[in-house]
């Protein structure tokens, strides 16, 4: 009884699983920012060369 209640891999285990979901948490949001700066940059781009640009979503 004493060697399960001493056992802390499940709980390390879970605070792996836990630091990954937040990394991929900001990658995300950072990734949808960049997106969207991108896509403008690249409508601004298509307009001024006479183009039409992709509608906005």
């Amino acid at each position: 009884m004493r060697k399960f209640l001493k056992n802390n891999k499940g709980a390390t285990a879970i605070e792996y699983g836990l630091i990954a979901a937040l990394i991929a948490v900001a990658a995300i949001a950072a990734m949808s920012s960049v997106g969207s700066g991108l896509k403008n940059t690249f409508n601004n781009v298509s307009n001024n060369l006479g183009g039409t640009a992709a509608p906005a979503t």
